[in-house]
């Protein structure tokens, strides 16, 4: 995959990612009851609800950042695998909680994807694997 073509999707993955994370931003900050009740059944309700929505809230702003994106990415990848365990683990895949689950997993799969486009600016990583690379 050419350059251009990288960039741009990455961009795309990138956009989905912080749609996603950022439409939840809304129910998590205003106490909605379906976020009071999902994070009351994993033991994280208020703080944890409120800690969670900050911290998508930074993915979001730092996946819009060029300089920042890899920090965002990894953010976002970290934040929706601990939704994706919760949904095994408490929450359950039925009803509404199937949609949750399955845009955690959309939303981790497009963080994935920026990271892999962008794996040579992984902080401590990135320069290793560009090294391998180019010694294979």
């Amino acid at each position: 995959m050419n350059t251009r073509s990288a960039s741009l999707v990455s961009w795309i993955a990138q956009i989905v990612a912080v749609v996603i994370m950022g439409q939840t931003l809304f129910f998590k900050f205003s106490g909605a009851e379906e976020s009071v009740v999902l994070f009351t059944e994993i033991g994280m309700e208020p703080e944890g609800r409120i800690l969670i929505g900050i911290l998508e809230l930074v993915a979001c702003i730092l996946l819009l950042i060029p300089a920042s994106v890899t920090f965002g990415a990894m953010l976002g990848s970290a934040l929706m695998a601990g939704a994706i365990i919760g949904h095994f683990t408490q929450l359950g895949w039925e009803g509404d909680r199937l949609t949750l689950g399955l845009l955690a997993v959309v939303t981790l799969v497009a963080c994935s994807v920026v990271l892999y486009i962008r794996r040579y600016t992984i902080p401590f990583f990135g320069s290793a694997l560009q090294d391998r690379e180019t010694t294979d």
